[in-house]
């Protein structure tokens, strides 16, 4: 599969993102949070939704590369707008993942007529101080420098425990790898969660929605996915779904999570 990358400089925004398929049709996939940029897992995640890129070209937009403290999630919404207004997309089915679910949720609401459909994995519309706790022991492990501690403290939170015990030596390994840089982008990163609430701005999304959660989500729990599908069914077409036994990450780990999205896309 042809992969082809990119870099957005506006001289004010710079922003990489990558793109496959041959499809009329965009679908834009905007990943979680993440210590290493989602541009290295290019390839990977083309293989992963390649079941997409006859119908759709599919768009994989990273944060920005400029960012500053504070850097919130309407201001990673924003950047992400600018770069797809500046490609030319519309009537865009959009697929946010975690954070990026935030991300997704914002342009929804903000720019409804922007897109088609909208499709949220285990994500939230607002953080509790509660569940910011976990983002704050996290960010407490980046200032430290501690790499590797923060990896693999991310990834168990993110898989289940037989996922991770599987790959743990490959996420040891790629924690050596975890830059400075790369550890100060990730505190600012998450802590844009800290206030984070558009709860308000639910009604404002227009499009028909697939909400995919997970009952044992350890990071954003499945109540929030259930808020989320309460408030939107009063004012959108809704389909919910709640997995069990794939963790946080069950956009990752459930082997049918794409072809339960493509089979709701072709209903719509």
């Amino acid at each position: 599969m042809i992969i082809t990358i990119n870099n957005y400089d506006d001289g004010s925004i710079r922003m990489k993102w990558f793109s496959f398929g041959s499809g009329d049709k965009p679908f834009v996939i905007i990943p979680g949070l993440s210590v290493k940029s989602v541009m290295e897992s290019a390839d990977a995640i083309a293989q992963a939704y390649d079941l997409f890129a006859k119908e759709y070209t599919v768009y994989v937009f990273d944060r920005r590369e400029n960012i500053t403290a504070p850097y919130s999630i309407a201001d990673m919404a924003e950047d992400t707008v600018k770069v797809m207004s500046s490609l030319g997309l519309k009537d865009i089915t959009l697929f946010g993942a975690s954070q990026g679910g935030m991300i997704s949720l914002t342009i929804a609401s903000l720019y409804p007529e922007m897109i088609s459909r909208l499709i949220l994995g285990s994500t939230s519309a607002h953080i509790t101080s509660e569940q910011y706790k976990k983002f704050e022991d996290w960010v407490r492990l980046a200032r430290s420098g501690d790499a590797v501690g923060l990896y693999l403290s991310f990834c168990k939170d993110l898989y289940p425990e037989e996922v991770y015990g599987q790959y743990e030596a490959y996420f040891r390994d790629a924690a050596s790898t975890i830059t400075a840089e790369e550890l100060e982008r990730f505190i600012i990163l998450a802590e844009s969660m800290k206030d984070f609430d558009i709860t308000n701005k639910l009604s404002d999304v227009k499009s028909p929605v697939l909400i995919i959660g997970a009952f044992d989500d350890a990071v954003l729990d499945s109540d929030m996915t259930m808020e989320i599908a309460e408030k939107l069914e009063e004012t959108t077409d809704l389909k919910l779904f709640i997995y069990n036994g794939y963790g946080h990450a069950a956009f990752d780990t459930a082997p049918d999570y794409k072809q339960r999205i493509a089979k709701w896309l072709e209903e719509e």
